[in-house]
């Protein structure tokens, strides 16, 4: 199963930032699983929702301490439903193997009685007791019942811890961390472009009264030669 793309990481941000989004991500890819998984037909969903929970599990391993608590309750429980899971699948892949095999002991047996039937117009059941294999069956089918059987005990168990875990809000707890860390980094960054206007804005500020400094000394130097100008003109006509 393809992992969900996690979006706005970035490499300059803080690892909680980070954290909190590949959290969130994994946490959705392995909820939302949920409503199929708990059918117990539904076994490729289970092995989905099993890899989602792994890799939930590993997310925290390496960032639980950036959630608090909820960050280390949900490791926990991501670990249990990935190992009941594990389990489970185990009996998916062997079931198949341990009927296919039966199958091939019949096919092989059904060649052989028939071989030993030779030329007869009928088959002799005492043929058929005489098989090869015939004692391999019984071993291979009890061998299938308690698969078969310890399937659903494992199912059962899948079931009950996902609901303790929902129940007890463990998801949730683990979702509004996450958010808790995303809406702090948003106003930390609202801050920071706060911070970074007013700096502008004082620049502008700065730069605006120092040409204003400059144009109002340039009007004092012109006010002062005029009056020098005006002054000497005075001079001469009372001469």
């Amino acid at each position: 199963m393809k992992a969900r793309k996690v979006k706005k990481l970035d490499p300059a941000a803080p690892l909680a930032e980070n954290a909190a989004r590949i959290a969130r991500a994994r946490l959705d890819e392995m909820r939302s699983f949920a409503p199929a998984a708990l059918r117990p037909e539904n076994a490729r969903e289970q092995h989905d929702m099993r890899i989602a929970a792994k890799r939930l599990r590993y997310v925290l391993e390496a960032t639980e301490f950036c959630f608090g608590k909820p960050g280390s309750i949900a490791r926990r429980r991501a670990k249990s439903l990935q190992d009941v899971l594990g389990e489970l699948h185990d009996c998916d892949v062997m079931l198949p193997r341990v009927e296919q095999h039966l199958g091939q002991l019949r096919e092989s047996d059904s060649t052989a009685v028939h071989a030993r039937a030779g030329g007869a117009s009928d088959l002799d059941p005492k043929l058929a007791a005489r098989a090869p294999h015939r004692t391999a069956y019984r071993g291979l089918e009890v061998l299938a019942v308690y698969v078969g059987a310890r399937r659903k005990l494992l199912f059962d168990r899948f079931t009950e811890r996902w609901a303790d875990a929902d129940s007890a809000g463990v998801w949730d707890d683990l979702e509004r961390a996450a958010q808790r860390i995303l809406r702090e980094a948003k106003e930390r960054q609202k801050a920071a472009e706060r911070a970074q206007r007013a700096e502008r804005e004082l620049e502008e500020a700065e730069r605006a009264r120092a040409e204003a400094a400059e144009r109002a000394q340039h009007a004092a130097d012109q006010l002062a030669a005029a009056e020098r100008i005006a002054g000497g003109g005075t001079v001469r006509r009372e001469e």
